[in-house]
């Protein structure tokens, strides 16, 4: 059965090659473009894997990964926060302590090999 990722970032770039990159094997990728349309469509479409942005307007990642975590429906797909946070600290509000507390299953850093990316999905695919 092909495995769905919901993929949750503001950047259309990003989005496009990232989208290409997973579906280079048999991934199904869904994608939203702000926080509150990644609920939206995690709801809808119960994927298997949430790879989820931080730094977005409308939801930043951080009060989206909450709001998966608290809905039992949704609590158990591994979220994987994708950052270029550290590069962009100074662009945005959010503190570096939100992430600190929140249950997401890994942190992957942008700009990330394609290999890297497909094998960091793979290891929460098949956990």
């Amino acid at each position: 059965m092909t495995k769905k990722i919901l993929l949750v970032d503001d950047d259309v770039d990003f989005i496009e090659s990232t989208k290409t990159v997973l579906e280079s094997k048999p991934y199904q990728v869904i994608v939203a473009y702000e926080g509150d349309e990644g609920l939206r469509k995690a709801r809808e479409e119960k994927p298997d894997l949430i790879l989820l942005d931080i730094i977005m307007p409308v939801k930043d990642g951080f009060t989206a990964a909450e709001q998966l975590k608290k809905d039992p429906e949704l609590s158990k797909i591994p979220t994987l926060m994708l950052t270029s946070y550290s590069a962009r600290r100074s662009e945005t509000s959010i503190p570096v302590s939100r992430g600190f507390s929140l249950e997401v299953d890994d942190y992957i850093d942008k700009p990330i090999r394609p290999e890297e990316l497909l094998a960091t999905v793979e290891k929460y695919l098949n956990k």
